[in-house]
């Protein structure tokens, strides 16, 4: 019942929506309040956030190119590292190569040393046996003959 009575009031007193002087006045207010509203809080939030935008595409432009810098600065230095890594390979091979002629040179001249040493070794030993053989012909020579001598002397005597 006293909802009822709280409509009834409405009513008489112009009803639920009074259409007066004060909607007008309220429309112009609200549109004072967004133009200053829009002047004083958006307008210099808009450009902040405006602002800010511009400064975050910038660093990612900027960013992306020196990506792609470091990327090519990479990418040379691989090149060149695996140039420089031929190179030493290259280098490496020429001196293992080098080094196997110069032993292969060294072992053969040792061995022609050697050779010409037992070489003449064996020259000196015939040389010496040579003349150990003819000593020894010599001794037999003079043994058999002083054998000789003492057995023709004893039965001559």
């Amino acid at each position: 019942m006293m909802t009822h009575s709280i409509w009834l009031m409405a009513a008489e007193e112009g009803g639920l929506f009074d259409l007066d002087a004060t909607l007008p006045l309220m429309a112009v207010q609200f549109l004072i309040l967004t133009v200053v509203l829009n002047a004083i809080f958006y307008k210099p939030l808009g450009k902040v956030i405006d602002d800010r935008d511009g400064y975050v595409r910038t660093n990612r432009a900027e960013a992306e190119e020196r990506l792609a810098k470091a990327d090519q600065l990479a990418q040379q230095y691989e090149r060149d590292l695996a140039d420089t890594r031929r190179q030493a390979q290259a280098v490496i091979a020429e001196a293992q190569a080098e080094a196997q002629k110069q032993a292969a040179e060294t072992v053969a001249a040792a061995q022609a040393e050697a050779q010409a040493k037992r070489e003449e070794t064996q020259k000196a030993l015939d040389q010496e046996r040579q003349a150990a053989m003819s000593n020894l012909e010599q001794q037999v020579d003079s043994l058999s003959q002083q054998i000789l001598d003492k057995v023709l002397g004893a039965v001559s005597a």
